[in-house]
């Protein structure tokens, strides 16, 4: 099946400034929480606070990357510099994985040790928090629908929200029942749920960056596909990839009965047509070869 490549662009400009205003709101509010955290000794305040800080960070890294991502193609980078996002990307999830298994070690620790903690101060600065997260997420929600280093980024905001949520409710908890145990028990809930969103995230970029096949299309289809194209006899060493979210890219070795350069460029271009139409693969290379002149041994799939 083809990917769905319909995307809702945003002005780069307008973008980065966005992205630099969620920088600095995430700055002054890392400020805040580390303050109220200290103030009132709870760690899940102070967790949201460091979760926070990487938010800014990510958020920065964001910028640049998509900075870098627009450079033109040159003879050093013949692809571009598009794969810049997936990089800042890799980079935000695995801060957001370390910054996971920090808060399992702080909240277990205060689980082992527990200490007072002031719930009103906990749920006024948390709700502030809130505020914060949910301005930052808004300000990047439309860029991540086609930045998976936006998207990264985002991941960060929205986990923080939530966290925010549950900071919230524990000082609930802690001023109606005096439940202290409910502190680290929320921030073991916050690092799971941050765990599982880099992890389910981050799958997606490696494979990007390993040069996997895009997810929604299947290799078989596409051989079939080619290979039901009038004039083409078999195709071999067919390679898929995405250089970046929006730009599929895929080379193979075409066997062809013709011997004519007219009808071998028709060919051609009948393949070009169907794979666009069919599989949404716009960038293609296709090296033609005769039937008594085809590769040793040819494999499918690969060199």
């Amino acid at each position: 099946m083809p990917q769905d490549h319909t995307h809702h662009h945003v002005d780069p400009e307008a973008g980065d400034r966005s992205v630099a205003t969620a920088v600095g709101i995430n700055l002054l509010l890392t400020v805040a929480e580390i303050i109220g955290g200290i103030l009132s000794g709870s760690v899940a305040l102070i967790a949201d606070a460091v979760h926070n800080l990487s938010d800014a960070v990510s958020l920065a890294i964001a910028w640049a990357a998509r900075r870098i991502g627009r450079r033109p193609t040159d003879a050093t980078m013949t692809f571009g510099y598009k794969r810049a996002e997936l990089v800042a990307a890799l980079i935000n999830l695995t801060t957001l994985a370390v910054i996971g298994v920090y808060l399992v070690y702080e909240a277990v620790e205060r689980i082992i040790t527990p200490t007072e903690v002031t719930g009103w101060l906990m749920i006024g600065v948390a709700g502030l928090a809130l505020i914060v997260d949910l301005a930052t997420a808004w300000l990047t929600w439309r860029m991540a629908k086609d930045s998976v280093n936006i998207r990264a980024a985002f991941l960060h905001n929205l986990a923080d929200a939530l966290g925010s949520v549950a900071v919230i409710i524990t000082g609930l908890l802690i001023v109606a029942l005096g439940w202290t145990w409910a502190d680290p028990v929320a921030t073991l809930l916050i690092a799971g749920y941050i765990l599982w969103m880099s992890l389910t995230e981050g799958r997606g970029v490696i494979r990007m960056l390993m040069l996997g096949t895009p997810p929604g299309v299947q290799p078989e289809a596409v051989v079939e596909g080619m290979e039901a194209i009038p004039g083409v006899v078999s195709v071999h060493h067919l390679h898929i990839w995405q250089i970046s979210e929006t730009v599929t890219s895929l080379e193979a070795h075409v066997v062809v009965n013709a011997d004519d350069l007219a009808t071998i460029a028709a060919t051609k271009q009948a393949l070009r047509a169907m794979l666009a139409d069919r599989f949404a693969i716009t960038h293609v290379t296709l090296d033609t070869e005769s039937s008594d002149q085809t590769c040793d041994q040819p494999a499918t799939f690969g060199t």
